[in-house]
């Protein structure tokens, strides 16, 4: 069943929504990664060694720039890949794009639960222990907030159609596409 709201929206675009929704969600990820490590002593190169370990091993700790490159780059590949799982979704169930808030959130700490239960573990050959509180409530807030809601809220944007009616003239424009339409009523 459709809803009249349903015609403001088309499917998310893929580009909009995976490399801006990623980069932006990446970012302030990282960045609250390099602040809350710093907070406690630490540096934003042992960070990015740290990302990188999973693929290096202990190693990439005695690595320089370009282990430090490597993990940002795996840093953002793993968070261009949340945002794809987000288009697919979005595909799946248009519903998250009309509560692109709310289905934001929840996707944000269903990436959170995946990395923690399911990557970390597999790439550290260990189970892991939750954090102090401190910094679990900061994991959590940065993954709903910084990841998952700004991946939808980019998602929704591009899928918004905004429809102007002049006389009988009916006007469709897409959210960040360059595409617009005209008919008569």
């Amino acid at each position: 069943m459709t809803r009249p709201s349903d015609a403001l929206y088309r499917p998310a675009r893929a580009v909009d929504t995976i490399i801006l929704g990623g980069l932006l969600a990446g970012i302030l990820d990282i960045a609250d990664a390099f602040i809350v490590t710093t907070i406690n002593g630490g540096t934003p190169t042992r960070v990015l060694q740290a990302i990188a370990s999973g693929v290096l091993g202990r190693a990439a700790y005695q690595g320089g720039a370009a282990v430090a490159a490597l993990g940002l780059a795996l840093h953002f590949v793993i968070a261009i890949s949340a945002a794809s799982a987000f288009l697919l979704i979005s595909r799946l169930f248009p519903a998250v794009l009309r509560y692109a808030v709310w289905s934001g959130i929840a996707f944000g700490l269903a990436v959170w639960a995946f990395m923690y239960y399911t990557v970390l573990p597999i790439t550290f050959s260990r189970p892991n222990v939750l954090p102090a509180w401190p910094l679990l409530l900061n994991q959590l807030a940065i993954h709903a907030l910084g990841v998952g809601l700004p991946i939808a809220l980019v998602a929704r944007r591009s899928s918004r159609r905004a429809v102007t009616t002049i006389g009988s003239i009916e006007m469709t424009a897409g959210g960040s596409s360059h595409e617009a339409t005209a008919s008569l009523r």
